[in-house]
């Protein structure tokens, strides 16, 4: 340590540096990398354009570039630049330096539902791990050593702190995947190369930057976001990148949850959930990485129910990405759970609690099996609480409970949730119908509808006692309401618009790919 301490001192080549090569720079031309400019975002190119009128580098980075090259649009653009945090936070009005791990800048455009963040990070170096101070703990138990280190590892070798600011080679070699360390910039028109990622982006394949151990020892969501990108491009993992993946898994042990949390809903909200579980599965991944798609997994009596439900509601969460819908995670997460606590509340139920105690109780214990200690818990339990508990009132078409139901803020998504269970056929189709008819419909059709729930309630009166969402039962259905012309409007599940647009509004952690 203090040999590397002295070479780095008197400026040794490779002192301290990690073992991953660091690349060759190569530029490619507007001519053979065919970008086309109209996917780009104005406001990440005035970034790009500010910070060179201001003397520095700047460039349009990662998953943008390479999402650009295949001729998507990127969500989101991300910016690198040798300027520091603290220079780019002096030349825009609204910028804000945030993270510890990372210390980035996000500049900030527009207000409200419509603002759009630019992310700015400044190159950073190339740190072997050796060469850094380490913690025998993590982020939290931590906390005092870390403070004030720019360059910490933990005792598994992976990185708590790296703010140690560098060339451009080097940025780019400590970047994980070789397409993912592109840089683009759009005044030149220029796209800069050191690790073969353009070539790799042609043929359509993710390949690790140096030795794949080290590299997921050092962040084991690498893991993730190979999984990750292999379903969202529908590129191949190159056969050393994927060779250590299912053994390097048990560090993922190693990561907060929150963060882990949030790799997740990346996972099941960029539009390929369904192949991302496929991916999974594919390496080995299914099982004990991500408590909640554990409990989609797990055994159960309503396996082939369960199964349909939740392929419903990921692919339409999926077509809502497609068309540039909002996904609420509070919904899709409500989907993926709604077994299990099915499961819970028949067994809390056989122990002689009432239904409605049952439910409650049923929920606090499948939220905290299954979403734990995280950022944010409190909204998202509140959300997810809502839909389930509004499960039961829809069976009770009487009275002004479906009056009051329907001004509910949150009616849009329990219903959506309502309609995803009828698709799968957990209940009556006629009860989704019933619903939507009885929302849209006037107030006489409303009356004529009421009437009919409440004659075919007299003639069921054995049934309209049992609790079908607890044990499977058929709901009943409407009954035939007045002859007229049905009005339907398109279905939107997974969280909708219109009364449940705060739902919508409840947005995951940006994708930095």
């Amino acid at each position: 340590m203090i040999k590397k301490f002295i070479d780095r001192l008197l400026g040794k080549a490779g002192a301290g540096k990690a073992a991953v090569p660091l690349g060759k720079r190569v530029e490619v031309g507007a001519a053979e990398h065919g970008i086309d400019q109209s996917l780009l975002d104005e406001r990440a190119v005035r970034v790009v354009r500010t910070l060179k009128e201001a003397g520095h580098e700047a460039y349009i980075v990662g998953g943008a570039v390479r999402d650009l090259l295949v001729g998507l649009r990127p969500k989101d653009f991300d910016v690198a630049t040798d300027a520091t945090p603290e220079q780019v936070k002096a030349l825009f009005r609204r910028a804000f330096i945030i993270g510890r791990r990372f210390r980035i800048v996000h500049v900030i455009f527009g207000r409200g539902r419509d603002h759009e963040v630019i992310e700015v990070s400044t190159f950073r170096a190339l740190l072997d791990s050796a060469a850094a101070d380490q913690v025998s703990g993590n982020e939290k138990t931590s906390k005092q050593e870390l403070s004030g280190k720019s360059h910490v590892v933990d005792a598994s070798g992976r990185v708590l702190r790296d703010n140690v600011w560098g060339p451009q080679i080097e940025d780019a070699a400590r970047r994980d995947f070789s397409v993912n360390a592109l840089y683009y910039d759009p005044t030149e028109q220029l796209v800069v190369d050191y690790h073969h990622g353009f070539r790799d982006g042609k043929k359509r394949v993710l390949r690790m930057i140096g030795d794949p151990v080290a590299r997921y020892r050092e962040d084991p969501v690498r893991i993730i976001r190979v999984v990750r990108f292999a379903a969202k491009l529908g590129f191949a993992i190159e056969a050393k990148t994927q060779a250590p993946i299912k053994e390097m898994s048990a560090l993922l042990a190693n990561v907060p949850a929150s963060r882990l949390f949030d790799e997740m809903i990346k996972l099941l909200q960029t539009g390929h959930a369904l192949k991302s579980l496929d991916e999974l599965r594919k390496q080995g991944l299914e099982r004990g990485v991500f408590p909640i798609l554990d409990a989609v997994q797990g055994a159960s009596g309503r396996k082939g129910e369960r199964d349909r439900f939740v392929q419903l509601a990921l692919a339409d969460t999926d077509r809502r990405v497609a068309e540039g819908l909002g996904v609420a995670p509070s919904f899709m997460l409500a989907c993926l759970l709604w077994h299990e606590v099915l499961e819970r509340w028949v067994a809390i139920q056989a122990k002689g609690e009432a239904a409605f105690p049952a439910l409650q109780l049923a929920i606090d214990a499948v939220f905290d099996a299954r979403i734990g200690d995280i950022s944010g818990r409190g909204k998202l339990a509140a959300d997810m609480r809502e839909i389930w508990l509004m499960q039961p009132r829809f069976e009770r078409r009487s009275g002004n409970t479906p009056r009051a139901l329907v001004e509910q803020p949150r009616y849009r998504a329990g219903y959506d949730f309502l309609r995803l269970r009828a698709d799968a056929g957990e209940i009556d189709a006629e009860l989704a119908e019933w619903w939507e008819d009885f929302a849209l419909g006037s107030p006489e059709e409303r009356e004529a509808l009421l009437l009919a729930a409440r004659e075919l309630q007299h003639k069921q009166s054995a049934r309209r006692h049992v609790a079908p969402v607890s044990d499977a039962e058929p709901a009943a259905s409407g009954g035939d309401a007045p002859a007229r012309k049905r009005r339907r409007r398109r279905r939107k599940p997974a969280g909708g618009q219109g009364a449940d647009a705060s739902l919508s509004s409840d947005a995951s952690a940006q994708d930095p790919s």
